[in-house]
């Protein structure tokens, strides 16, 4: 199978995930079939899904929501959903049980050719694929929320995976507008949960010491080097930190400006961490300005039309 023999796709499981997922397929052009476990979460997704094409809508990111949503149709029978699919993503909920339930039932009624991805955020594919009839058409397929805006995908595969499926994924899922990059091997995690989290554990280590508060640890982030994160990766920002570039960057930084000694090195969260950053957030959140929002409701609509003013600088929409 090449690229350009997908034209249809599975969502395996809806919810804020799987319900992104449908609405970026759909705005790509292709047709898609969304399961779900009943009629009630069924109902649920509809209302997900055309909640984010009105707001894309809204926005200005797409003119019409009724060609979006014409593309996407609802089945609570698996094999109704796979039988006919190119390329399948499953978003169940995160328990190695049910996945590897989930894809022996696609396995039973997919094409023998399809792709199975999983948008797993940490669990080892090499468990839910375990007892794969084809594992080596599986592939991890993790997005970051919402997937239909942001554009990263992190894909992973087992010593079993056909690398050749592997480069379709990408392919497919840059296709799509997606930046997708591949772990070469496994590593609990994936590459950003570990990023973010190094930089949270930080920013924690800084608040329960007292050097600054929870907003301002938020402020640091944002206005300093999370601007800059959002044009270029570190290793880029390093390059035009120096004038011989990253390599003369790393001299300077081992060469006695050595901060690495006394970055938080701690491997259990603190247990006070979510009493004390509760309460700063909360203020944090009345504090805003009135077109930010004061409940995550409303700061998520904030959010996302940042992130589509965003994207529309790198091209994206």
């Amino acid at each position: 199978m090449v690229l350009n023999d997908i034209k249809k796709v599975a969502g395996i499981g809806g919810g804020v995930i799987g319900g992104s997922w449908a609405v970026l397929f759909a705005l790509k052009g292709l047709d898609v079939t969304l399961y779900d476990i009943n009629d009630d979460c069924i109902a649920n997704d509809k209302k997900t899904i055309e909640s984010n094409v009105d707001f894309l809508l809204e926005s200005g990111a797409i003119k019409s929501k009724d060609e979006v949503l014409s593309r996407i149709s609802y089945t609570t029978s698996m094999e109704e959903a796979v039988k006919d699919a190119q390329f399948i993503q499953e978003s169940g909920p995160e328990r190695i049980e049910l996945k590897q339930s989930m894809l022996a039932q696609i396995e039973e009624s997919a094409p023998a050719e399809s792709i199975y991805a999983t948008s797993a955020s940490g669990l080892p594919l090499t468990q839910i694929t375990e007892k794969a009839i084809h594992p080596e058409r599986c592939v991890g397929g993790h997005p970051y929320n919402p997937p239909h805006l942001i554009p990263l995908v992190e894909i992973t595969k087992t010593e079993k995976t056909d690398e050749a499926n592997v480069a379709l994924a990408k392919e497919f899922y840059e296709s799509l507008g997606k930046e997708a990059i591949v772990l070469n091997k496994p590593v609990p995690g994936y590459i950003c949960n570990r990023l973010q989290l190094a930089v949270f554990r930080e920013m924690i280590d800084l608040v329960e010491n007292g050097v600054c508060s929870v907003e301002d640890a938020d402020k640091a982030l944002t206005f300093g080097p999370g601007i800059r994160w959002a044009i270029f990766g570190h290793n880029m920002i390093m390059q035009l930190g120096n004038k011989d570039g990253i390599k003369g960057m790393m001299d300077m930084l081992g060469g006695g400006f050595n901060l690495c000694a006394d970055i938080a090195a701690w491997d259990t969260i603190p247990a006070d961490y979510g009493d004390i950053a509760q309460k700063q957030v909360d203020e944090m959140m009345k504090n805003y300005p009135d077109e930010v929002g004061h409940d995550n409701a409303s700061i998520s609509k904030y959010r996302d039309k940042m992130l589509i003013d965003i994207l529309k600088l790198h091209g994206k929409f």
